[in-house]
């Protein structure tokens, strides 16, 4: 694991755009294609606009690179709160990205179905073996859940990879999350997480008594691969060691 701190928010999110070109750089020229998990959320909007901006946007072979979602809410690909939408308007319609670049989530099923089926699409993508992105992006919440890997949902507790369904009972939702071991199969994962309110969570993960139940995102430790951290100052402030 390795922690990237940074004076500013800009910095955090031009730290993490370096490090999107340098990976999907490396992969493409190793592998010929770049795949990537998105992140939902303003955090990663804010990342996906500076990726499409005229300083970024010819420093990636985007014909190249496939776009995943590491989870999606359980509603139309049109409606508001998709990540999906928010992803298509902050990049894919910038960049000019091909539709067969990108898979969504297919919300139209029901919630297990949805799962099932992007469990299918995953795996078919990846038909030469082992489902592993190239890059997970991630977020943090307040309650320290990433992805759609909320506290004290049955998801927690899946060891094999895999697309599921979760219910989230406090907020009357579904939504459909990649789960911890098919995170963990990847390459690269990546957290973005700054503002002082994302503190206490920060710490939690890194630097609590493990508790996966009460903080989700302690299940995120990439088997063979790297685990990055971007965050700012004050998401840093409450660690002891920030090395």
């Amino acid at each position: 694991m390795t922690l990237n701190i940074y004076n500013t928010e800009g910095e955090v999110l031009t730290g993490l755009a370096d490090h999107f070109v340098t990976l999907a750089t490396e992969a493409i020229n190793k592998n010929g294609k770049f795949s990537v998990a998105l992140s939902g959320g303003s955090s990663p909007k804010k990342l996906y606009e500076l990726l499409a901006s005229t300083t970024y946007a010819d420093q990636v072979n985007w014909e190249k690179v496939f776009f995943f979602f590491g989870d999606e809410r359980n509603v139309p690909q049109d409606h508001k709160d998709s990540n999906y939408l928010m992803a298509k308007k902050a990049l894919f319609e910038p960049l000019l990205i091909s539709p067969a670049q990108i898979f969504p989530v297919e919300t139209s099923f029901g919630p297990a179905e949805a799962a099932a089926k992007y469990w299918e699409v995953i795996s078919a993508f990846f038909d030469d073996g082992e489902a592993s992105f190239d890059l997970v992006l991630l977020g943090l919440g307040d309650n320290s859940h990433t992805a759609s890997l909320f506290p004290y949902t049955p998801v927690l507790h899946d060891r094999v990879p895999g697309v599921k369904e979760v219910w989230l009972e406090d907020q009357q939702v579904w939504r459909i999350t990649l789960n911890a071991p098919l995170i963990n199969d990847a390459a690269q994962i990546a957290f973005l997480v700054y503002g002082a309110g994302k503190a206490e969570a920060v710490k939690h993960i890194l630097e609590d008594d493990e508790d996966i139940e009460l903080y989700p995102a302690q299940l995120i430790d990439s088997i063979s691969g790297e685990v990055e951290w971007f965050l700012d100052e004050p998401a840093a402030a409450a660690l002891e060691t920030k090395e």
